[in-house]
């Protein structure tokens, strides 16, 4: 099994399929959004960890309403494959969603928006809905940077979507690969191999 740093491609070997001002303006157009949907009203982002952290910073900076936020922690069970197995032929969890950060704030009778860099098979923003939702919010909506709907295992559907994508291997803006990329502030397409 090849260790990541073996797996690591120069940036120019990716192809940007979503550049950073389109992110931008999206992310501007979600944030006026929520607002307009929670006028009035308190609003509590949770973000799902690792790669909803720089979604999440720059969604909450367009959202012009009294709000706070808090990250929360998923791992998903199966063996998965080195990284040049998984470019060339995927890699599906066995659906086993495992907790392993929960968040700091109550959550009872407040409006609170999930957000997750993408939407994939659904299963496990299907295991975080079913979690938040016994903390009884007033509300709870998703918002996905990335909708990939061609893998969908679980019938769930974003409430604010950034952008529906086709089934490929992106990284950037928060996504990864091996823990690596996160930093690029492009949606970029790994080259699967073969």
């Amino acid at each position: 099994m090849p260790s990541a740093s073996l797996i690591w491609l120069p940036v120019s070997q990716l192809k940007i399929l979503i550049p950073r001002d389109q992110i931008a303006q999206r992310v501007a157009a979600m944030g006026a959004d929520i607002t307009r949907d929670f006028m009035g009203q308190t609003v509590m982002f949770v973000g799902v960890l690792k790669g909803a952290a720089i979604f999440l910073s720059d969604l909450t900076r367009h959202v012009e309403l009294d709000s706070t936020f808090d990250f929360i922690g998923v791992s998903s069970y199966g063996n998965r494959p080195s990284p040049a197995q998984e470019l060339a032929s995927g890699w599906d969890s066995t659906g086993e969603v495992r907790l392993t950060k929960d968040v700091d704030q109550s959550m009872k009778d407040r409006n609170v928006i999930l957000v997750e860099d993408i939407l994939d098979t659904g299963l496990t923003l299907s295991y975080l809905k079913k979690i938040l939702l016994a903390h009884q919010p007033k509300a709870l909506r998703i918002a996905t940077l990335l909708d990939k709907p061609s893998r969908r295992k679980q019938p769930i559907e974003a409430e604010y979507v950034g952008f529906k994508i086709p089934d490929e291997f992106v990284v950037g803006y928060g996504l990864d690969y091996a823990e690596k990329y996160r930093n690029l502030p492009d949606i970029c397409v790994v080259p699967r191999a073969g």
